[in-house]
């Protein structure tokens, strides 16, 4: 089988010039030092919500952990963001939680609770510079389970100053993205996906965009 350079390299001759110049300067504004981890979010609304805005600020992966709630693949709402995010649902186990956790600390991640918390940091003061962030952002009724909690490495939340004492879990998720993207680009974090990472997302967004992609794949790897 071709390498995953040279079948990217060719899909791209399926693909308008306008397409792959839009696809070159949409990774370069992709990151993956920062991901977003849904727990078991009840509203399909609220999880497509999410998943839209982390497309909108170029945040390439979302880990999706459904302990109770499964993820609703039949949900056209975040259909258009879906196919150009990576996905990562933790389904199989009893604990997906913890699974995910792990996961996610052997890959280097600091993980960060969004929820108030006696030693919490405001948004806007988080220190990006002590490596990659896993947000985690809890179900709707009733937050983070103990196990987010108890293992969290930072605590984190958005000033409010009103009456209401928590915001949707969308619009929180969105005003983390924000303040978190951009100081990140402010910055000289090395925050841009490495070149391997490029090659596995430009291939991705090729098979989504090129209808026949694994037909014309299947003869291009005899």
């Amino acid at each position: 089988m071709k390498s995953i350079k040279e079948q990217v390299a060719y899909l791209r001759e399926f693909v308008v010039d306008d397409k792959n110049r839009l696809f070159d300067r949409l990774i370069e504004e992709r990151t993956e030092y920062v991901t977003i981890v849904l727990e078991d979010l009840y509203q399909s609304h609220n999880q497509s919500a999410v998943m839209r805005s982390a497309d909108c600020f170029g945040i390439q992966s979302v880990h999706l952990i459904e302990n109770r709630n499964p993820y609703d693949t039949t949900s056209t709402v975040a259909q258009g963001a879906r196919e150009w995010l990576t996905l990562h649902r933790h389904k199989e186990l009893e604990n997906n939680t913890q699974e995910t956790i792990n996961c996610l600390r052997s890959a280097g991640y600091r993980i960060i609770a969004t929820t108030p918390h006696t030693n919490d940091t405001l948004i806007d003061a988080l220190d990006l510079g002590k490596g990659p962030m896993a947000f985690f952002f809890g179900t709707e009724l009733t937050g983070l389970s103990d196990t987010v909690i108890s293992q969290a490495d930072e605590f984190v939340k958005v000033p409010m100053y009103g009456f209401t004492e928590s915001l949707n879990v969308s619009v929180c998720a969105a005003l983390v993205m924000y303040s978190v993207i951009q100081r990140l680009r402010a910055s000289d974090i090395q925050w841009h996906l490495p070149e391997q990472r490029r090659d596995e997302v430009f291939f991705q967004w090729y098979r989504n965009a090129i209808k026949a992609a694994d037909e014309i794949l299947e003869r291009f790897n005899r």
